[in-house]
């Protein structure tokens, strides 16, 4: 069930989108809560493994030129545009690993997915320029902020 959501198409920002979360399934392009809850798992998998790869290639490889298209299909998938429908209010619990802080502390947690897009964009830049010291360091920065948020919201 690995799909993507794709990017809502308004002029509206992300943060005035998702000043709240989706109060119900039929808010969003789920069937359910449960239908939901196993998207956003098997796409955080997705999401791992980019990473992996990228660390692969820019640590280990030392080679930037897979980074690129890795980077851009990271931005896509995690920004919360895609990733927030997910989240639909109460689908936390049996079968879930989200904590229930995630709708108490909602414009927090949005907000991690914004500071992430930040960190993909400057990984992205550095790529860009072919910079192989700071893509690694970037791409660290990636790693910490998607911690920080499971760090606070995932069991």
């Amino acid at each position: 069930m690995a799909f993507s959501l794709g990017a809502v198409s308004s002029q509206a920002s992300a943060d005035e989108r998702w000043s709240s979360p989706p109060a119900s399934a039929d808010d969003t392009p789920f069937a359910d809560q449960r239908e939901a809850v196993i998207w956003r798992q098997d796409t955080f998998k997705e999401t791992e493994t980019l990473v992996r790869q990228l660390r692969f290639d820019i640590v280990n490889q030392r080679d930037l030129s897979a980074a690129g298209p890795r980077i851009e299909t990271l931005r896509q998938i995690v920004n919360a545009d895609n990733m927030l429908p997910a989240f639909i209010e109460g689908s936390h619990g049996p079968g879930s690993d989200a904590r229930p802080e995630i709708w108490k502390e909602w414009d927090r947690y949005r907000e991690g997915f914004d500071r992430l897009d930040g960190e993909i964009a400057t990984l992205m830049e550095a790529v860009k320029n072919d910079d192989l010291r700071a893509a690694a360091k970037r791409l660290s920065e990636v790693g910490a902020s998607c911690k920080s948020c499971h760090r606070g919201y995932r069991y």
